[in-house]
This record gives structure tokens, sequence and C-alpha cells, in this order.
């Protein structure tokens, strides 16, 4: 069963066991109120037959002539006067069998109610001299039954059609409350391994746990567009760019077998064998972690790392490998709150994206002086990398994040092309963004912004 239909069958539910109390409540306080005034009136008429009858007064014919003359008659009404006493009280010979409630209130003195469908009893015990009687009135009401009628048609009624209103209105909200719902999923569907880069509009959701559903989707794409490009990389570039230093090596060691060579050329050909050996090694080294970044990030488990410290950290790891390097950072605009640099992150992988970009940056500026600022906004951490670099031609910026692209201006420079789409994939991870602005030969700004929450 759809969604849909089980929000509107539940809503229906609860509407038919809501309207039932309440029309059951409606019905039982109506039918214990609603004689209530016709009890009176047959109370009045026991105490009024019982001062004519049973008390001896000069004025009973005048309460009689008053009673005929002003209390009008009630419908079936009929009077039933039983001599007895206090101990033993016989039972009035009425239309109807009274109960023993109805004679046991009578014994206890008090005015005794019976009601058998529109039939009305009032009755109650008197003494006259040393004589007791007990008076009993009875009458039809059926303006009052009928009302009653009425009402139960009605609430029956309003009852049906009550459930049949909730299961519209229920079919309506449920269609509204679940609009954003469809289309996420109609959107999901477009999606597909061709065109992973589409993301959903978390802004149209307006808010609340739509929207996040909608970010958590595209957190969960952001995550499979990085494994597919990190797989559809490693396999298609690893044949490629592991095939031409073996080849290379293949050569050198053919040509080692030959005969005639000189000591020296054996020396020639040992060292380049060497230099592809390394190499090998920095692409396969490369090509791992490239691979590694492409899962979950739970290689190693995650921490509170402070940003601030972790950028002294990679300015010291820089150093380390190009003692020439340059890095000045600027730590100004950061808030007091050290929460506000905290963040919950695989430090050796945020580490090592962060150092290729600046560990760039030095050497594709000649080791001139690079700047490295960190800002704080809100909930979101910004690095800018800064240098006075050859810059990236304006063609070439689009590609800069492929692997194994190299920009056609950097000919002079050591390099393999794996560092910058390696520290996006690991960007990626921590649910951050890389942006890049460059000038050819003045120089290139990258920024990397983390969410700290």
């Amino acid at each position: 069963m759809q969604l849909a239909k089980k929000i509107t069958l539940l809503f229906a539910i609860l509407s038919a066991v809501i309207i039932s109390l309440l029309s059951g409540f409606v019905w039982y306080f109506s039918n214990e109120f609603a004689f209530e005034d016709f009890y009176k009136r047959l109370e009045a008429r026991v105490n009024i037959a019982a001062q004519i009858k049973l008390v001896k007064d000069e004025n009973n014919d005048a309460y009689a002539k008053m009673r005929a003359q002003y209390l009008e008659r009630l419908p079936s009404e009929k009077e039933y006067i039983v001599k007895t006493d206090t101990n033993t009280h016989p039972e009035v010979n009425t239309q109807d069998q009274l109960p023993k409630s109805f004679y046991k209130r009578i014994n206890e003195g008090k005015m005794a109610r019976y009601r058998k469908e529109n039939h009305f009893y009032a009755g109650k015990y008197f003494e006259s001299g040393e004589q007791g009687y007990i008076v009993v009135i009875t009458a039809n009401d059926p303006f009052g039954f009928k009302e009653l009628k009425n009402l139960q048609k009605i609430l029956v009624a309003g009852f049906f059609l009550s459930v049949f209103l909730s299961f519209l209105v229920g079919w309506r909200f449920s269609k509204y409350a679940l609009d954003p719902l469809r289309k996420i999923i109609k959107s999901m569907k477009k999606i597909k391994a061709e065109n992973l880069h589409l993301r959903l509009d978390v802004k149209s959701y307006g808010g609340g746990e739509m929207s996040d559903l909608a970010q958590t989707f595209n957190n969960m794409l952001n995550r499979l567009e990085t494994a597919f490009e990190t797989q559809n990389n490693f396999i298609s570039n690893a044949s490629h760019e592991l095939r031409t230093p073996l080849t290379i090596i293949t050569g050198e060691v053919e040509l080692a077998n030959r005969s005639d060579l000189q000591q020296q050329d054996y020396l020639q050909t040992l060292n380049k064998i060497k230099s592809e050996a390394e190499r090998l090694e920095n692409i396969i080294a490369s090509l791992l972690g490239l691979a590694q970044s492409g899962f979950n990030g739970k290689v190693q488990p995650r921490e509170e790392v402070r940003i601030d410290e972790l950028l002294w950290e990679i300015k010291d790891a820089v150093y380390q490998v190009h003692p020439e390097s340059k890095i000045e950072l600027d730590l100004s605009k950061l808030p007091e709150d050290e929460a506000a640099v905290t963040l919950k992150a695989n430090k050796n992988l945020l580490k090592l994206a962060v150092t290729n970009i600046v560990s760039n940056a030095c050497k594709y500026s000649d080791f001139k002086p690079v700047k490295v600022k960190l800002e704080s906004n809100g909930n979101l951490l910004s690095i800018a990398v800064i240098d006075q670099g050859i810059g990236i031609p304006q063609d070439d910026i689009q590609h800069i994040f492929e692997p194994f692209f190299r920009a056609s201006n950097t000919s002079n420079f050591n390099g393999y092309g794996i560092g910058l789409p390696l520290s996006l994939n690991i960007i990626r991870l921590h649910r951050g963004s890389i942006g890049i602005k460059s000038q050819e030969g003045m120089g290139t700004e990258i920024k990397v912004m983390l969410p700290v929450n």
C-alpha cells in the first residue's frame, strides 16, 4: 500500500474513533438529561396528587380545581395510590412491571424514577395519619422521545458524513504532505550513473525534514560520484600511466642485455631504470591514495581536529620536503571560540589534501611567498592558499581536477597530475568544496571550504 493511502486510512480511522467517542458522549448525556424536565413534571404531579388525595385539608378542593384548570394533563397520564406500610411495600399494578430499584428508592424515602422506552414513572412514599401510601404517576413523553430519536439519526448521519469528509481531507492532506517527497523521488529517478553530477535543489523544499532528506541524498550522491570517478579514473588511467615507465624499464633491461655496452652505458641504464622505478612507485602511491579517498573516509577513525593547529603541522611538513618554501599563515580573522575552528575529520586525509595544495603553490611559484589564510564564517571554515606563481591558463582551469591532467604551462615542473584530484576527493568526503581563481602569470588562489557541523 502506498504511503499516501496509509496516511489517509489512518487519518480516517482516527477521525472515526474520535467522532464515535464524541457522538457517544453527546448521546449519553442527552439520554440522561433529555427527560429531566419531564421527570420533574411527573414528580410535581406526584406531590400534588399526594396533597389532594392523602392530606385532609379544607383547601384540597381548590387544589384539585387549580390542578385540573392550570396543570395540563400529560399524554396517557395515570395515577396510582396504593396503601402500604413502612415494612412491606406492595408492588403497584402498573402497565409495566417496575424494577426492584424503583421500590428500593421508595423504601429509602426518595423520589423514584423509571423509564421503559417512551413510558415514564415517578413515585414516592407518603404517610397520612398512621397509614402509608405509595403514589405513582405515569405518562408518555412523545416529544422528548422523538427529539432523542432525531438526535440519534443526526449523530449516525453525522458520523458517516464526518468519516467521509475526514477521508477526503486526509487524502488531500497526505498528497500535500508527501508532495515534497514525490518531487525528491522524481528528481532522484532522473539521476543515473551517466549524470551523477546532478543534485537536488535543497532550498526548494522550504526547510525542515524534506530539506534534510534532500541534503542527505546530495551527500550520498557526492560520495557515489567520488567513488565512481575514482573507480573510472583508476581503471582508465592506471593502465595508461603505468605502461609508460614499465615500457621504459623493459627497454632499458633489453638494452642492458646487449654484450657490447660499456660500463658507463650500464650505469646510465641502471640509473634510468631506478628513475623510472621511482616514478612508477610514486604513480602507484598516488593512485592508491586517490582510490582510498574515494571510499567512505573511515580508513582511519575521525577525530576532533583544530584547523589552525593542523595548518601549522602542514607548514612544517612542507618545509621538510621543500626547505626553501616561504609560507605565511594568516590567522587574524579567527573567532575566540575554538569550537568554531574545530571539526570532526579524518586528520591524516585532510592533512594530505591541504598539504598537496600548499605544496603545489610553493612549487609552481618557484618558492616565492605563499599566503595561507584561515577564516570562520558561521558554520563554515575557509582555507585560502594564495601564491604568486605561473597561474593556470583559462582553458585548463576546467580540467585541473581531472586525474593526470597537467596544465599546458607546467612542463618545467615535475608532477603527475594526481595532487589536486586527490585533494578534491578528500574535501568532498568531509562535505566540503574547493574553489579556484587563477590568472596565467599572475598567480593562483585555491579556497577550501569545510562545514564545521
